[in-house]
């Protein structure tokens, strides 16, 4: 389990910096949503249990600052990690054009299926759209930007905790 601690350690890293992101972005009213990076490598490299641990870990970081009910990011983590863990034999797994393609529409898929479990609770749903999907087209622009320097990160933590052996074929 030492690789699924290791990630959970980048992914803490990634929420801390996305989180303080968003934070200085909040006066501009923009929202950026990675929640596919908290996905993606797990399921690619990891084993499936410790990479099932590491992104659940990450739903259950975006789960406790936001004001959803309780494992809502939990559940949708936990299907995209088995949606891609199951995909990626067909998915050339160290090519990063392939691994950024499979953030971006993880992501998008991420992303909508949350804001349409949630557009029932505004109290003007139509309104709402043209700003979830400018939040939606800066999120992507920020994830190709930052997923090629987020995976070396986290593969180089594993490395450096010579914990990459245990990282699946």
């Amino acid at each position: 389990m030492r690789p699924a601690f290791i990630t959970a350690l980048t992914l803490l890293l990634l929420w801390t910096l996305v989180s303080q992101i968003n934070h200085a972005l909040s006066g501009l009213h923009v929202y950026l949503f990675a929640g596919s990076l908290f996905v993606t490598f797990a399921a690619l490299k990891l084993p499936l249990r410790s990479g099932l641990a590491a992104s659940l870990f990450g739903g259950l970081l975006f789960d406790s600052t936001t004001p959803v009910t309780f494992g809502t990011h939990f559940l949708l983590f936990a299907a995209a990690h088995t949606m891609i863990f199951h995909l990626r034999d067909r998915i050339p797994r160290d090519d990063t054009i392939a691994r950024l393609i499979v953030v971006l529409l993880t992501n998008l898929a991420i992303y909508l299926l949350f804001s349409f479990m949630q557009i029932s609770r505004s109290p003007a749903p139509a309104a709402a759209w043209p700003r979830l999907i400018a939040d939606l087209v800066c999120s992507q622009v920020f994830l190709a930007v930052i997923a090629p320097w987020f995976f070396a990160l986290q593969l180089r933590a594993l490395q450096l905790a010579r914990a990459d052996r245990e990282l699946a074929a």
